[in-house]
């Protein structure tokens, strides 16, 4: 009898997960995506599945397959509270913005969290500490780190490099027959004696839909010559959500044969930034609008694409097909014509640049400012403009303005930027720091760096107007548990609200009764909580509670109050 039952689970087993179906649902609800696999992101491909979770936080989240949790993150920001398991297949899972683990996990983490004496942990847990089987409970959904509304983030990734993988090609039941939706294409000359309609300049075209194909609004023929990239505007959905999602392929096509293409199933995190040269940025700069490259630049190391660049000097018409599809395979065609006419091309000379290679370092110096760029910093070469100013009677900045060319070059590796600091007091040198003005607003942006030798030097991502100048004002802290500083208005819980103006909180330590105790830090928010525990909290007595908050350039502020509890 006995083996007659252990037969009938395993075949049941086998039935409920068969082979096509390595991984099962992490939520027990029905599964509606609000952000897809490789979805193009501010600086980054999107490196999983975003699941909605009906608007609430606090559903249970199961393991997907069997495995051992090998890595557990508790942050401020990113994925927040995480978990990742690995499996025998060769693949981790990951789950983030978690609200809270299991509650033999969530222990684990706090003791570790109270030996270290902080909030922030990144934990490679033992193999035999945590194994999971499918289906089992791991945690409970939330909204934690830099997550902008309650979901699950589901991943899927090679173990042994960490790349994460679709987790859609991986038959996870989801249900998707919506074609991508095409809404917009440009049209660029590449170089010098290319044109688009006679012009030096892309050229964008609105696009309607008709005869199951997409194509450009009243069907022109557009003059082009020489090399031309095209450009799409797309989204795709998912049935029962409204959430944009990515694409996941394009093919080119020109005349009917293949001649450019990219599939995005997997990537390296430490290639995800060249999601910058994947689209058009300049366009996304200044109208937040991204539209996909039908063409790859020479800086840009993804190993995705496929095909060559078209060269239209024949003077033949050409037809043109542009094929975008989904991760379930479903696809929308845009077709459209252009002709090879040649018409001599005049570029304006750019005075006052230097030219930047892609493929090689690249160093700047003038009065006051020196820049410093690695090999393949960029995607292309480029022209590289600078100019400067005084700013009068300006008692924050310490340096003239340097207009470092333009914020539509992308930057991929950082970039060194030093900055005189002409005027600079001693009494200040230790609270310099670069920041970035905004051209509209006039705002200062830190981004940090520090003084040595009369200058002040930091990394920097993004082109700009940069100054030097200084952070001397301390963190603010508010409560909002405790009012007057002696009354608790809240049973269960203490939270300030922790904020700097400038250079940004460094860090923080919260204690009650002189023993450090666990604030979680909520940065979206800033947002620190206690939730007081009657096990390592002594009740039924008058408590003392300091806080200590550190900016980025050593400022410090501090709270003092009671509290009976």
């Amino acid at each position: 009898m006995r083996i007659v039952l252990l037969s009938i689970l395993v075949f049941s087993s086998a039935m409920v997960y068969p082979k096509n179906r390595p991984y099962s649902e992490p939520l027990k609800i029905p599964i509606l995506i609000s952000g897809s696999f490789a979805e193009l992101r501010k600086d980054h491909f999107h490196s999983g599945i975003d699941i909605k979770t009906q608007g609430e936080t606090g559903l249970p989240v199961y393991s997907a397959a069997d495995g051992y949790i090998s890595r557990i993150v508790v942050s401020s920001g990113g994925f927040g509270n995480a978990l990742y398991i690995d499996h025998p297949n060769g693949t981790t899972s990951v789950y983030g913005h978690l609200s809270r683990f299991r509650g033999d996990i969530a222990g684990y983490v706090e003791n570790i969290q109270y030996k270290r004496e902080r909030f922030t942990v990144d934990i490679p847990a033992p193999p035999g500490k945590f194994r999971v089987g499918r289906g089992e409970l791991i945690a409970y959904s939330g909204n934690s780190g830099s997550s902008g509304g309650p979901h699950l983030h589901f991943e899927i990734r090679d173990t042994k490099t960490q790349e994460p993988l679709n987790p859609l090609k991986y038959n996870l039941i989801i249900k998707d027959n919506i074609s991508p939706k095409i809404q917009a294409l440009q049209i660029y000359p590449l170089n010098n004696l290319s044109h688009v309609n006679y012009t030096a300049t892309k050229k964008e075209y609105g696009i309607v839909f008709y005869d199951g194909s997409y194509h450009i609004k009243n069907n022109p023929v557009i003059p082009v010559y020489g090399k031309i990239g095209f450009s799409v505007l797309a989204n795709d959905y998912l049935n029962g959500t409204w959430s944009k999602c990515g694409i996941n392929s394009l093919s080119l096509k020109v005349d009917g044969e293949d001649l450019f293409s990219f599939e995005i199933n997997r990537f390296s995190f430490g290639k995800t930034r060249f999601v910058n040269s994947h689209i058009d940025y300049e366009e996304y700069m200044k109208s937040k609008r991204r539209f996909i490259k039908t063409w790859k630049d020479p800086g840009n190391k993804l190993g995705i694409y496929h095909g060559a660049v078209f060269d239209a000097t024949d003077g033949k018409i050409h037809h043109i097909e542009i094929l975008l599809k989904d991760s379930y395979g479903n696809s929308s065609g845009l077709e459209f014509q252009v002709k090879s006419k040649f018409k001599a091309m005049s570029t304006p000379e750019k005075k006052g640049v230097k030219l930047f290679l892609q493929n090689q370092p690249n160093h700047f110096e003038a009065d006051g400012i020196k820049l410093d760029c690695p090999k393949g910093a960029f995607y292309t070469d480029f022209g590289f403009g600078y100019t400067s100013f005084v700013e009068e009677n300006d008692s924050i900045k310490f340096s003239k303005v340097h207009h470092v060319h333009q914020e539509y070059t992308p930057i991929q590796a950082p970039v060194t930027l030093s900055i005189r600091a002409d005027g600079l007091p001693v009494g200040l040198q230790s609270k310099s720091l670069i920041a970035k003005l905004d051209e509209e607003t006039g705002a200062l942006s830190s981004f940090g760096g520090g003084y040595q030798g009369g200058w002040v030097t930091a990394k920097i991502r993004s082109f700009g107007d940069f100054v030097v100048s200084v952070d001397t004002i301390a963190p603010v802290i508010r409560a909002l548990s405790i009012k007057n500083h002696n009354t608790l208005v809240e049973p269960n819980r203490i939270r300030f609200k922790i904020t700097d103006s400038f250079s940004g909180v460094k860090g923080y330590k919260g204690y009650i009764d002189g023993k450090w105790v666990l604030f979680e830090y909520d940065a979206k928010n800033s947002l620190i909580t206690y939730h007081i525990d009657p096990d390592r909290l002594e009740l039924k007595k008058q408590h003392r509670v300091n806080l200590l908050v550190t900016d980025n350039k050593g400022n410090k502020s501090s709270y003092d109050g009671v509290f009976f509890k």
